[in-house]
């Protein structure tokens, strides 16, 4: 997009993300999501993302995201474990290993730097 826009991120329509088995730790947590905007050199991101209840892993990007709903623990290897919920804000390091524990089903919006 090369203008201004608005997304309504409690009611925007995502699209299957299928995790990688080895991601899934517990449960059968379910992703979808929806990139809004990427730079014209692909190396910023901006989107709308939701995972259902589970515990997964993932090897983060450098991000920056606002929880819209739902709730999750965050644990990062090596770090703290971060207890997300409707509003909070939170920072991801590039690099940086976590176990996603998802309570309720979380969506986020999202700003990805790479």
């Amino acid at each position: 997009m090369s203008h201004s826009f608005v997304v309504h991120v409690p009611d925007a329509e995502l699209e299957p993300e299928p995790l990688a088995p080895e991601q899934i730790v517990s449960g059968t947590p379910e992703v979808t999501g929806k990139v809004v905007w990427e730079s014209a050199d692909g190396k910023q991101i901006r989107g709308v993302w939701q995972i259902t209840p589970g515990v997964v892993t993932d090897t983060e990007a450098d991000e920056l995201f606002v929880v819209i709903s739902g709730s999750a623990t965050v644990a990062v290897e090596g770090g703290p474990t971060l207890e997300v919920g409707p509003g909070d804000m939170a920072v991801l390091r590039a690099g940086d290993r976590t176990t996603w524990t998802v309570h309720e089903t979380l969506r986020k919006a999202y700003a990805i730097n790479l």
